[in-house]
């Protein structure tokens, strides 16, 4: 396909060089005082991937404060995809906030988010009637999810899947499935939540072909025999898994759950916080085998940097909780909506779901290529700009190998390479490049990571 057009210097960042280029080690003195600083004042418990701190970003890059200019693969885990400090959304920005930066919309509402909303519920499936509500983080949004199903179906029970990353607060940990760091030593945790099996393909014990099949199969009859249709408000799930790995669930998989669900009155949520607003290449993962959720989750990359979330869904489930019940003192800042809409414009006019379609075209290939010569990448996978390669022992054996993957990214991370890790077992590599990043810069990108596997993985 052909490459759609864009102009990585008109999309913010002061027109930063858009190559890569190191003037110290990584990290440099000044960041490495500044991390004295942290020590002093950061609670311990915060962690960073990079050993550096930004001064600047812009494009497909990020500059240290030493000057070293790094190819940014991680888009501050998928939010800045179309692109950090991208000129529109600056400009949006900057005027809203001379209006004004906050009223509450509970108080003295503004029409920035009544936009959002009405943009939601045009671009989310399905041709019936949405309504949306706006918070400001994912966990937010998805907790609010799970009180709009239980308002509207009158039932307690939820579902949720292994791998699962839904967020940090009490009830979002509940239904997150990995317990260090996220869960560990934080509970007890909210009742009612059900964990059943995911398609995974790469570790399914039936094999790939008849995943998705298979797991919905089993699902469907955990849920029957052991949680009863009857009590569950709703099943919650990541299109493709984020912090769990990147998973793209076995095809079929995920519509034969929809069937059931909307067969047995239970709720089907998608939660596409990582996955939408063109991350895959549709603007909502769900939309690649035809899902039409009942409630959709959306931030990160909903709002060009700026704190913002939603969730979206029939008009008839979305009303159902009682006036007031549901809301936030920021949810639906002014600023941050004037950001989503400027971001929502730029995704549809720049097509940057295909743009991020033409990143996999190049990246997929050389992932591939990387799988073909070292038995430790035991899996690649991934949909549009969302891609991931799974390290484990090799030579036969598809034990997840952390210690190898963190070599790994470490490597690229001395390189100029920001490369996030992933994975109930720590040893995935994640690629979440932002659309505008240009294909020269993609594939220097690309090349260190070939390099890094080169110095760390034993080759066939």
């Amino acid at each position: 396909m052909d490459e759609p057009t864009l102009s990585v210097s008109g999309r913010g960042g002061s027109g930063l060089p858009q190559t890569r280029r190191l003037v110290t080690e990584i990290p440099g003195p000044r960041s490495r005082a500044l991390s004295a600083r942290r020590v002093r004042s950061v609670a311990r418990g915060v962690s960073s991937t990079m050993p550096v701190f930004a001064r600047a970003a812009g494009g497909g890059v990020v500059v240290d404060v030493d000057g070293n200019t790094l190819i940014d693969l991680g888009s501050g885990i998928a939010v800045t995809g179309v692109g950090n400090a991208a000129d529109e959304v600056v400009a949006a920005v900057a005027a809203q906030a001379g209006r004004f930066t906050h009223t509450c919309f509970m108080v003295t509402p503004y029409e920035e988010y009544v936009g959002v909303c009405e943009a939601l519920a045009r671009l989310a499936p399905g041709g019936f009637e949405k309504r949306s509500a706006l918070f400001t983080s994912g966990a937010e949004a998805v907790e609010n999810a799970v009180k709009i199903a239980r308002s509207a179906t009158g039932r307690g029970a939820v579902v949720v899947f292994e791998h699962a990353y839904h967020g940090r607060t009490n009830l979002t940990m509940a239904m997150t499935a990995k317990a260090m760091p996220y869960k560990a030593g934080f509970g007890p945790f909210a009742p009612e939540i059900y964990r059943l099996p995911l398609a995974y393909p790469y570790r399914w014990p039936g094999g790939p072909q008849h995943c998705g099949e298979q797991a919905a199969a089993q699902v469907i009859d955990l849920i029957r025999t052991e949680i009863g249709a009857g009590a569950v408000a709703a099943l919650v799930i990541e299109p493709i898994q984020g912090e769990g790995g990147f998973i793209v669930p076995g095809t079929g998989f995920l519509p034969r759950l929809a069937e059931f669900c909307a067969d047995a009155g239970i709720l089907f949520i998608a939660d596409e916080v990582q996955t939408g607003f063109a991350r895959t290449g549709t603007m909502f993962a769900c939309e690649d085998e035809n899902i039409v959720p009942d409630l959709i989750v959306t931030a990160k990359g909903i709002a060009g940097g700026l704190p913002l979330s939603a969730v979206t869904g029939r008009a008839e489930i979305m009303d159902a909780p009682q006036i007031g019940g549901l809301g936030g003192t920021f949810g639906g800042n002014p600023v941050a909506c004037a950001a989503a809409l400027a971001t929502i414009d730029l995704i549809e006019s720049g097509d940057l779901a295909g743009r991020a379609r033409h990143i996999a075209e190049l990246a997929l290939p050389r992932l591939r290529a990387l799988a073909d010569r070292y038995d430790a990448i035991g899996d690649v996978r991934g949909r549009g700009a969302m891609l991931a390669v799974e390290i484990v022992r090799g030579q036969g054996d598809h034990s997840p190998d952390r210690a190898r993957a963190a070599a790994v990214a470490a490597a690229c991370h001395r390189r100029g390479l920001i490369v996030l890790s992933a994975g109930t077992w720590g040893n995935v590599l994640r690629l979440l490049p932002p659309f505008v990043i240009s294909d020269e810069l993609l594939l220097d990108g690309l090349d260190v990571l070939a390099e890094a596997c080169a110095e760390i993985l034993p080759t066939r």
